[in-house]
């Protein structure tokens, strides 16, 4: 029960700080849609492009959308290339939508691995300017916990998508419940990004 009181405390210190609110808010809304529910998917992927057989070709898709996220941290640390603006946060979530649902649509191999690339680029960049801003931003007193809230949301929401993408999958497809999950998660970022623009509160 004290945990529990505490994550209530948690959000009701966070009230009205739209920075904070709008990236865990962006952060859940993402695992909850997609998260890495795609995945272990990539053998049907693999089989639709027409290389089911071959556990190279499947094993390239995985490692293309892991070496976007190499490329990403390597120059994120490295060059400082995107520093932490909540506008580029948004941006980074909707260039991954699009990503993903271009990779669930195309039926071209090599089209397939430079949107996976270009997906685990955008996906590592995402996490971790959410997260920055969310610390940059939290109160020093309960920065620990903030920071705690920001974890369950982008952690536990996971479970939702492997409804979205898991069960979607099987009743209308693996390719449009990616691309599906893609498009809400899009609409959704929008609805935030408008929302904080016009100076509104968020509300949990």
């Amino acid at each position: 029960m004290r945990g529990f009181y505490d994550v209530l405390s948690t959000v009701d210190a966070i009230r009205g700080k739209n920075v904070i609110v709008s990236m865990i808010l962006l952060s859940g809304g993402a695992a909850m849609l997609i998260s890495h529910a795609y995945q272990p998917q990539m053998p049907s992927f693999a089989q639709d492009l027409g290389y089911g057989a071959a556990g190279l070709f499947y094993g390239m898709l995985l490692a293309a959308d892991a070496g976007g996220a190499l490329v990403a941290g390597v120059l994120l640390e490295g060059t400082g290339l995107l520093p932490p603006r909540p506008r580029t946060a948004f941006v980074l979530v909707i260039l991954w939508c699009g990503a993903l649902a271009g990779f669930a649509m195309t039926a071209s191999y090599p089209n397939a691995l430079l949107l996976l690339f270009a997906a685990g680029f955008f996906e590592l960049s995402y996490n971790s300017m959410t997260q920055t801003l969310v610390q940059l931003s939290a109160p020093a007193a309960i920065r620990g916990r903030v920071l705690g809230l920001y974890s369950m949301a982008g952690l536990g929401l996971r479970a939702f998508s492997g409804i979205t993408i898991g069960l979607g999958g099987s009743l209308i497809g693996i390719h449009a419940s990616l691309a599906l999950s893609a498009g809400l998660l899009c609409a959704l970022t929008l609805l935030l990004w408008v929302r904080r623009g016009s100076g509104a509160d968020f509300a949990f």
